[in-house]
């Protein structure tokens, strides 16, 4: 493989002639894993084993372990690290919270991760928990924790490792806006993740270390202008968007490494479908002088550890009575992807909207507002079981309903739309309304067409909403609805809610009807 800094005559001549002090490194990287200790399916939902026997599931802990095992052996220098979002996705974390990711990760020898959003999930305290179980530095630069007791003298920054000789800075980066994301709770603040980083770089740098890699679950987007505004990156690995890059598949968002100046961006999809091998050669000077590789996929034919399947199946035990459960019928697979539900209407945002305004309806609520970052995965055709809908809504929300005015409502819809571009969990499934959005125009004047049960929308006007409460609290920039009326919080469990919907409604046949149109 040609250098990616280097072509030609040149690049080859300039390798031989520093052979002798080149240094080079496998970076081995995981990100947004979300508790699919088991294999998935291609929709990213529990996948059968009979489907697994057959080969046609993909991940699995099981899987991760025999791949890092074949890499290790590939490589006489590697490191494996973690883009952040261990937590929250199956019935695992929410039985185990973090014990069971603590376990896996100890077992598969990770040498650092840093703090995504979901592992604030539970607050403070079972980020804590983890982090005590587990044999290596969780990091975060951008935050400041001192005022918060369960952290602030166990969360760092960076961390230096030593690899083959030579030592290796390791920077952890979280999104700027968790405070919205997740439950950090009032004792933390974010920062701008290009002035925290030059902050360790710079310290790293003092130190002697010129070989440094950003562990970042801040997205693709965000990972691109760190590269672009700090000296003395050499690898971002990503997290957060669920970013997939490659080198030999059309539906990549962009090459592995995305090269922004001398930095390298890479990242592997998430839960576990892929594990990323980076394989890069830097120069005595810490430059990267070349970089070769390609994310692996994790599928039937990468066999499975046969003591992680039992270990795994062992945990899986207490969880079965609720996860088999036939709960509902679909006569085709429902979409609830990523790409989907966070840029326009999808069938699965659909039923999760009518469904709340369903059991709601008879309280005087006429919308209801799902974040599509709150839909985690799609449903395949056929038996729908309670495991697969928690999968779908895995974060224990309970419907919210509030009264607020069509101004907020279209105030709530643009923030919806305002992060369009970075595909943000904020964007609004919606039912008992329609609306149209042009992200050609600025922010805050992206919405028109406003309707609520077929009438223009009365800015002046009181509104019954139902949400989840995740939302209601301000929950993904949703910050208007936490002065509501008459709010309450504590209804019944989204995943309850949905799953019920789909029983009275069986067979589903999912369905788009306009209720969201992109101009």
């Amino acid at each position: 493989m040609i250098s990616r800094l280097m072509t030609g005559a040149a690049a080859l001549a300039v390798t031989a002639g520093m052979a002798a002090a080149d240094y080079t490194l496998t970076i081995l990287h995981t990100n947004d894993f979300h508790a699919r200790f088991e294999p998935i399916s291609k929709y990213d939902s529990g996948c059968s084993a009979d489907s697994n026997a057959e080969g046609k599931c993909f991940g699995g802990s099981a899987r991760l372990v025999s791949a890092l095992a074949d890499a290790r052996a590939r490589s006489n220098n590697s490191i494996l690290v973690d883009g952040g979002d261990q937590f929250q996705g199956t019935l695992f974390y929410t039985y185990y919270k973090g014990k069971l990711a603590a376990e896996m990760m100890n077992k598969m020898g990770y040498d650092a991760m840093t703090v995504g959003n979901h592992e604030f999930d539970d607050g403070p305290e079972v980020l804590r928990g983890f982090m005590d179980a587990v044999n290596f530095p969780v990091l975060m630069s951008n935050a400041d924790v001192s005022g918060e007791a369960m952290l602030a003298d166990t969360l760092a920054k960076s961390t230096v490792i030593e690899r083959g000789g030579e030592k290796l800075g390791l920077i952890g980066l979280t999104p700027q806006d968790t405070d919205e994301l997740a439950s950090p709770g009032p004792n933390i603040t974010f920062s701008d993740p290009v002035g925290a980083v030059q902050g360790e770089v710079d310290k790293l740098t003092e130190m002697g270390v010129n070989k440094i890699i950003v562990l970042s679950h801040s997205g693709y987007g965000v990972d691109q202008r760190v590269a672009a505004n700090t000296t003395g990156v050499d690898v971002i690995v990503g997290g957060h968007s669920n970013t997939y890059l490659s080198n030999t598949s059309d539906r990549a968002e962009g090459p592995y490494p995305t090269m922004v100046g001398r930095t390298a961006i890479v990242s592997a999809y998430a839960y576990g479908k892929f594990l990323g091998e980076l394989n890069v050669t830097f120069n005595d000077a810490g430059e990267i002088v070349e970089t070769v590789g390609e994310p692996i996929i994790m599928d039937g034919s990468v066999s499975e550890d046969e003591a992680t399947v039992a270990r795994i199946a062992e945990a899986a035990a207490p969880l079965e009575e609720i996860r088999s459960k036939v709960v509902a019928e679909t006569a085709e697979a429902i979409d609830g992807e990523r790409g989907s539900c966070r840029a326009a209407e999808c069938t699965m945002g659909n039923i999760i909207a009518d469904a709340m305004l369903d059991r709601v309806k008879d309280q005087g609520v006429q919308i209801a507002i799902q974040n599509g970052g709150g839909i985690r995965a799609s449903i395949d055709a056929g038996e729908v079981t309670m495991g697969e809908v928690l999968t779908v809504l895995p974060f224990q929300n309970t419907l919210s309903t509030f009264q607020v005015t069509g101004e907020t409502i279209v105030s709530a819809l643009e923030n919806g739309v305002s992060q369009y571009e970075d595909g943000a969990g904020r964007f609004p499934q919606v039912a008992g309304m329609t609306f149209a959005f042009d992200v050609s125009r600025p922010v805050g004047s992206r919405i028109s067409d406003v309707m609520v049960g077929g009438a223009a929308i009365e800015l002046g006007t009181l509104y019954g909403v139902v949400s989840n409460n995740y939302v209601r609290n301000g929950g993904d920039g949703y910050k208007m609805f936490r002065d509501a009326q008459n709010a309450y919080d504590y209804g019944p469990d989204l995943a309850d809610v949905t799953a019920e919907f789909m029983a009275a409604n069986g067979p589903v046949t999912p369905y788009l009807d306009g209720r969201i149109t992109k101009k």
